[in-house]
C-alpha cells in the first residue's frame, strides 16, 4: 500500500488571507514534503478594483474583481508551494454590517450546514492531519472569518474526523508593536478612542494562551511574495512597504491555539505536525 502523505488544510475566507497568517506555514511544510491544501470560501469580489476603486463606487465590478483575485490566488499558492487549491466560491460579503452581508449567494448569509457539508467532502477527499482556520471571532469580527470557522467546526463534527485543529492568532504582546511599525511606514494607525481601544484588546490572545509558536523566518521572503501577488490589494497591505528583512522580523513567527489534539503533544509547541511524525 501507498503510505498516505501528512496532510495540512488551510480554511482560509478571502483571496490573500492564505499569505497573511499562514503563508509561513504553508511554505515550510510545503518545503519539508507535507501535502499542502488551501480552501478558500469567497471569491473576494468585496476586494479593491482596478485602480483601487472601492465597493460600491462607480465602476467597481465585484464579478471583474473575483476573477482577478482568482489569478493572483493562484499565483500566491504557486509562490507558498500550495499543493491543491480548492475554490467554494461563495460571494464576498464585505466587512461586518455591509449590505452584502446579505446579498444572495453571500457566504454570511449561507446556512453553516449547507457550508460545512462542502467542506465535509474535502475533508474525506484529503484526510488532512492539521487543519487551520480562525476563532470564533474570525480573529477581528470580519464576517466572513467567522463564517470559515463555523463551517470547518461543523464539519469536523459531520465527519467525525479528528485532526490536530489550530486557530490562528496574535501574541497581544506584539500589538502595540505593529502600531509603531504601521506609524513608521506611514500606515493609518491613530491611538484608538476608548471603545476602539476595547475592541483591539480583545484581538488576539495573551502570550500564555498560544499553544503554538512556528518558525516561519526561512520563509518570509516566500511569504512576503505570496502577500505581494495579490496587487490588486496592495493599498491594503502596508506589510509590503517594509521590505522583506523587516517583514520577515516582524512576521517571522506563526502563532496558533491549538483546540482539538489526540496525539498529547506538549504545549506549547513549535510544530503543527507534534506528535505526528
Amino acid at each position: 500500500m501507498v503510505e498516505r502523505p501528512l496532510t495540512l488544510m488551510a480554511v482560509h475566507a478571502h483571496p490573500d488571507d492564505e499569505a497573511t497568517g499562514t503563508g509561513g506555514v504553508l511554505a515550510r511544510y510545503a518545503a519539508e514534503g507535507i501535502r499542502t491544501v488551501l480552501v478558500t470560501c469567497t471569491d473576494g469580489g468585496c476586494g479593491d478594483g482596478p485602480g483601487g476603486v472601492k465597493p460600491g463606487d462607480p465602476g467597481h465590478d465585484p464579478a471583474a474583481v473575483a476573477a482577478m483575485r482568482r489569478e493572483e490566488l493562484r499565483a500566491s499558492c504557486e509562490v507558498l508551494g500550495i499543493g491543491h487549491l480548492e475554490l467554494l466560491e461563495y460571494a464576498d460579503s464585505g466587512m461586518m454590517g455591509w449590505a452584502a452581508n446579505d446579498a444572495p449567494g453571500s457566504f454570511w448569509r449561507t446556512p453553516v450546514e449547507e457550508g460545512a457539508a462542502r467542506l465535509a467532502e474535502l475533508l474525506k477527499q484529503y484526510k488532512p492531519d492539521v487543519v487551520v482556520t480562525y476563532d470564533e471571532n474570525g480573529f477581528y469580527g470580519h464576517p466572513d472569518h467567522i463564517q470559515a470557522n463555523r463551517i470547518t467546526m461543523a464539519a469536523l463534527e459531520m465527519t467525525g474526523m479528528t485532526p490536530k485543529v489550530y486557530w490562528t492568532t496574535a501574541p497581544r504582546s506584539q500589538m502595540q508593536r505593529f502600531g509603531e511599525v504601521m506609524r513608521e511606514f506611514g500606515g493609518d494607525w491613530e491611538e484608538p478612542d476608548p471603545a476602539e481601544a476595547a475592541a483591539l484588546a480583545e484581538i488576539g490572545l495573551p502570550d500564555e494562551e498560544i499553544t503554538t509558536w512556528v518558525d516561519t523566518t526561512a520563509f518570509g521572503d516566500r511569504k512576503f511574495d505570496a502577500l505581494a501577488a495579490h496587487a490588486s490589494q496592495g493599498e491594503n497591505i502596508f506589510f509590503l512597504k517594509m521590505g522583506k528583512e523587516r517583514f520577515t522580523e516582524l512576521m517571522g513567527t506563526e502563532t496558533f491555539v491549538r483546540v482539538q489534539d489526540t496525539t498529547g503533544a506538549a504545549v506549547p509547541e513549535n510544530d503543527l505536525f507534534a506528535g505526528l511524525r
